[in-house]
This record gives C-alpha cells, structure tokens and sequence, in this order.
C-alpha cells in the first residue's frame, strides 16, 4: 500500500486510540510486525499546543517512519494551521479524525459528529489538503447512526478534495465499539473510491484478519483494542496471512521480554511518576484472562514506584512460567476482545456518562 510518496512496510496498521498508542507502544508495535501506526488523537485547539499531554503527543523522537499525527477539531482554518503546526513538528502524514465517538469529542462538533454534516466534511478536507505538502488520510465511520449511514458520500468527497487513504470503522458513531460490524459498508467503500481503503473494526484474530481483507477488498487492516496488551497480534496476522498457519501462543519468556521492553520505553518516555500511573493500564491488559491476573492488577495498581512494579511484574511472569511454557489465556483471545467491548462500553457508560475511551 502506498500513502503519497511513502510504501507501507506491510498491510497492518496500529489505530490511534487515545491514552493508548501513545509513541513507546506504537513503537514496540511497530517491531513486532505493524506495518504503519497512526499517533494518538491531537487537539487542534492552538491553546492546548503547549500542554504537557500534547507536547508528548507530538514528540516523535526515533520514531519508525513515515510519522503520521492524526488532528481532531470541526474549523477548517483551525484545522488547517493545525496540519501546518504538527509538519513543523515533524509529521509526515496527517489524519483527520472524523471517527471519535466520545462525547466530549461530538459535543464540539468533531469526530465522528462531522459525519451529520458532509458540507463541513469536505470544507475541513479540503482545508487540510491545500495547507500541507504532505498526504492526508481521514478516519471516519460509518455513519452517524442506523438511519444516516453515508459513507460511500463522504468517501467520495474525500477522494475528490485530494485525501490519499481512508479508514473505515465499521460501525456507526451510536453503536460506539458495541454490535456486528458492517464489513458490508466497508466493502461498498472500498468498490466507490480508488484511493486505498483500511478497515477497521473488532479484527482480533489471524482468521478474522484474513476474512476481512478477503470480503472487503481492503487494502490493509486496521487494528486497536486487539492490541492492548498483546501486541504481538500482529506478528500472529502477518504470520497466518502469509503462511496460512497460526503461530503458537507465545511463551512466557518472549512475554516477559517483550512487556519489560515496553515498560523500559514507557517509563523513559513518562517519567516515574506519571509513568507508574499510566503503566497500570497496560499491565492490566497484559495480564487479562491470564491465571493470576486479577491479583496482579491489584498489585501493579498499588505499586508507587518503577522498582515496586517491576518487581510485580517479575513475580507474576515467574508464577506464569511455573505453570508452562506458553501463556494460556482463559478463554479465546476473540471472545475476551467481543467481551471486553460489551461490558467495557456499557460500564464506561455508566461512570463517564456515554463517553468513549478510544477513537
């Protein structure tokens, strides 16, 4: 798949989820086996520029190339001097975020909220494309709700104002991460436009991957909460999509390995402080339908300090090696990914009012 002038290493690609792909993680994706990963959601809003939180976002500091920032905001000029700010800083592709379902998100009129009014689509669009001499990509959905599905409309907008790829959650903006997703609407995408077409949503398995590029003509997959905590899925799909074969689970000392690489990046990136605090997340996926994993979350969540949660860490993958060589989860990685989604979305609900954790 080709972006602009830029050949994507391969047809697997890290979604941005915001306060999750952060650059450690979108970097260690990167090494086991994501062709291409897209930053965390950054706030056109030029007076957020100088926060801590956006100043990390758009630090990019050895970080795989091509660099692609993806922007959220609903003014075409904001958004455009946006575009402009984040090439400055090293961009060299720009995402228009037009996917987000979170409610402090729509509430302004951006993300996936765009979608209810194609006009201002294409005005920000356009806007982009004519500010920077990079490529723009746009990630969008497939509508704002069942009764307005309009994304083979704004797809064609998109490839007429210049946008060189698109990605396409398969879900509407009302059904959040929640419900079937209509690889139909995303085939139909892909059969309306020439640009390439990435799709997107609840692709947790080697077997799901290669249904989904198989049906919907894609060019290249999109992957987000199937990576938390394990990232070598894609490894795994890059594997059975070249071999036809699934990889074993991997072992205990390649998951060890590969957590204290994360962490050893995490903590440089974050500082102590903030690094143990958003550390806990991560481990808690990490440790996800593992035997043990309920008490470990506990015990990385209390942890005040790197050396306390290392230390944590190390006593549970010492525990897990004394049961096999190869992690065992609990249940089918699948079913905890569809499980996960259900009771995730319906207790965010509860607690933050509707608003969504990822874009």
């Amino acid at each position: 798949m080709h972006i602009g002038p830029y050949i994507i290493a391969n047809d697997l690609v890290v979604a941005p989820m915001a306060g999750v792909t952060d650059r450690p993680f979108r970097q260690l994706c990167r090494r086991l086996g994501a062709g291409y990963a897209v930053s965390e959601m950054v706030a056109s809003n030029p007076r957020l520029r100088d926060t801590g939180k956006s100043q990390r976002r758009t630090d990019h500091a050895g970080e795989a190339l091509p660099i692609a920032v993806q922007i959220a905001g609903a003014d075409p000029g904001t958004m455009a001097e946006a575009a402009r700010y984040n090439v400055g800083r090293g961009a060299q592709i720009i995402d228009i975020n037009m996917g987000c379902p979170a409610k402090k998100v729509c509430n302004v009129a951006a993300g996936s909220a765009l979608l209810r009014n194609e006009a201002l689509v294409a005005a920000i669009v356009a806007a982009v494309v004519r500010a920077v001499d990079v490529p723009v990509t746009l990630k969008i959905r497939t509508g704002w709700d069942a009764g307005s599905r309009n994304a083979v409309r704004v797809a064609r907008i998109a490839e007429q104002a210049g946008i060189r790829a698109l990605a396409v959650h398969g879900r509407t903006r009302a059904c959040a991460f929640v419900g079937r997703v209509e690889y139909d609407t995303i085939r139909a995408v892909k059969a309306a436009v020439a640009i390439p077409v990435i799709a997107n949503g609840d692709i947790a398995t080697p077997e799901r991957a290669k249904h989904v590029l198989d049906y919907t003509g894609a060019d290249a997959l999109m992957i987000g909460r199937a990576a938390q905590g394990r990232p070598w899925i894609f490894r795994e799909i890059r594997h059975f999509l070249d071999f036809g074969v699934e990889l074993p689970a991997p072992t205990v000392a390649e998951a060890r390995a590969v957590v204290a690489e994360h962490l050893a990046d995490h903590y440089a990136f974050y500082g102590e402080t903030a690094g143990v605090r958003i550390a806990r997340k991560h481990l808690g996926w990490y440790a996800q339908r593992l035997a043990g994993g309920e008490a470990f979350r506990r015990e990385v969540n209390a942890a005040d300090s790197v050396q306390a949660q290392l230390a944590a860490v190390d006593l549970f993958f010492d525990r897990l090696a004394g049961l096999g060589e190869r992690l065992e989860y609990a249940t089918q990685m699948a079913e905890v990914v569809d499980a996960r989604a259900a009771f995730g979305e319906l207790q965010f609900q509860a607690l933050r009012g509707g608003e969504a954790l990822a874009a």
